[in-house]
């Protein structure tokens, strides 16, 4: 008899099941995960919700949507909100990547490319870290969406739609500058696309995108050095080895696509194996080099700005750019799919879909024991932030207003601590505009820093910029997994209030 999987029988007769199923059960993991596993933000999140604290226009990080979206989910939610804001995003970028699907390819072959994006790291390891590129993702996705609602279908409407996803799309990361080249080429040609730019519908769309990035773009004319001057923090080793390290990224990203793709070939497999088959109809052109284009382009494009600005910037990540390959590789497929070795093949979706959370939890818990390796999501956040926000209550008589210092450890504890006090990033004063030190000799501050002996003298570039303090001795901090990591130990003082 032969064995047909569960996965496949949905397939067939609940595609739309399928999808919901496995959209939902990625974003509960990595909701659930990080909210029991993490007792620290992960990556820049921290430094990320330090600045979305101000909801500023703009920063030397760029546009602010994800940060004021950050800040906003961490005030209702805490961090179990920032996570689960990540997860949505995901979702709602799954969806429009399905729903597309089903226009140019129908609802079996796009469930078949949500399936098989689970093999793309990009959309699972990274995703609890929000930030501008996991922002974006939705609104990529939904700018492609409408675009091929207005072109494809010509429902001028829509173009009203893809006006506004591309200003929030512009708000959320810079990267959005791609999408918008590859939709005016896509545009410029096609026949189809050339005939849509005698309507008036095209226009107003961009009247409706400039009026959303207009008060952005007011902030952008004086700060556009701020902006300019990361680029010169990437690494500078030549003029290929960016683009070189993106391609090696995005390949690694996909080894999961190539792992399932492999085992549901017939490759190495009798020519009369039995394979349950999904079809579809027939793919009109330019649906298909509408795929093939998103899948290409945006790839092609990111390569040629690393290789001209040294990188996509200091919070880029990969996954806007690759969120049509997997429907692009279904396109390729062809008509009808074959599914080989479905019960290795459920095994392995199954293995992908859970193994990346389980393993980041297995991390957590035991890195610290096996290898006495600090993990940034190890760190004991809440106790820092309780203690120097407590001590500096109950040594000035007011909540704790500043903290500067070590970047990281000072966004750690501006994120912990009660009342949420603001960070000044000593190091690059202009990165912070929203404060300066002499509002924080005014006001007070906590000055924090790694301590690297028992009497916890300052870097010299804390001690240039704060002259005056007087160094407390060490705290030590037990983290939540101690293991036989060494206990943390923050070297900080007190920066007192002016005399007024």
């Amino acid at each position: 008899m032969h064995y047909v999987s569960l996965i496949v029988e949905f397939l067939r007769g609940r595609p739309a099941v399928v999808f919901w199923s496995a959209a939902l059960a990625q974003a509960a993991l990595w909701v659930i995960v990080p909210s029991l596993f993490y007792s620290a933000p992960p990556g820049d999140l921290a430094l990320l919700l330090g600045i979305g604290h101000e909801f500023r226009l703009g920063s030397y990080l760029g546009p602010p949507l994800a940060f004021w979206l950050g800040e906003l989910a961490f005030r209702a939610a805490g961090m179990v909100g920032v996570y689960a804001l990540s997860q949505a995003c995901i979702v709602v970028a799954l969806w429009a990547v399905f729903t597309l699907g089903r226009a140019i390819v129908g609802t079996r072959h796009a469930v078949l490319a949500i399936l098989l994006m689970t093999g793309i790291a990009a959309f699972n390891v990274p995703t609890p870290e929000f930030g501008p590129s996991i922002a974006a993702l939705p609104l990529w996705a939904l700018a492609m969406l409408h675009y091929w609602r207005a072109i494809g279908e010509d429902r001028r409407g829509y173009w009203f739609l893809l006006g506004v996803d591309l200003g929030l799309l512009l708000l959320a990361d810079y990267i959005g500058i791609i999408l918008i080249a590859v939709l005016l080429l896509f545009t410029l040609v096609t026949d189809r696309g050339r005939r849509s730019l005698l309507h008036v519908e095209p226009a107003l769309g961009l009247v409706l995108l400039a009026i959303v990035v207009f008060p952005h773009t007011v902030w952008l004319r004086d700060s556009w050095q701020l902006v300019l001057a990361t680029f010169t923090e990437l690494p500078r080793d030549g003029l290929w080895m960016p683009a070189v390290r993106l391609l090696w990224v995005i390949a690694l990203s996909h080894v999961g696509v190539a792992l399932l793709a492999l085992l549901a070939s017939g490759w190495r497999l009798r020519e009369r194996e039995r394979a349950p088959e999904i079809d579809r109809l027939p793919v009109e052109p330019a649906g298909r080099n509408y795929v093939y284009v998103l899948a290409l382009m945006p790839t092609i494009i990111a390569v040629a700005a690393t290789i001209w600005l040294g990188g996509l910037g200091p919070t880029a990540r990969i996954a806007p750019i690759v969120l049509v390959t997997a429907l692009g590789i279904i396109v390729a497929a062809g008509g009808r799919v074959y599914l080989y070795r479905e019960r290795m093949v459920s095994m392995a979706w199954v293995a992908l879909l859970t193994m990346p959370a389980l393993l980041t939890a297995l991390a957590v818990l035991g890195a610290p024991w096996v290898t006495a390796h600090e993990l940034s999501t190890n760190q004991p956040a809440k106790a820092m932030g309780d203690f120097f926000g407590d001590t500096f209550q109950r040594r000035v008589g007011k909540p704790l207003p500043y903290v500067a210092g070590d970047t990281k450890l000072a966004t750690l504890i501006a994120t912990s601590a009660p009342r949420r006090p603001r960070i000044y990033l000593q190091e690059t004063p202009e990165r912070s505009p929203w404060t300066n030190a002499a509002e924080l000799r005014a006001n007070g501050a906590i000055i924090v820093w790694p301590a690297t002996d028992t009497t916890g003298t300052p870097p010299p570039a804390i001690k240039a910029a704060f002259p005056d303090i007087t160094p407390e001795l060490p705290r030590a901090f037990g983290r939540p997994i101690q293991g036989r990591l060494p206990l943390m130990r923050v070297g900080w003082a007190v920066l007192r209030p002016a005399a007024r």
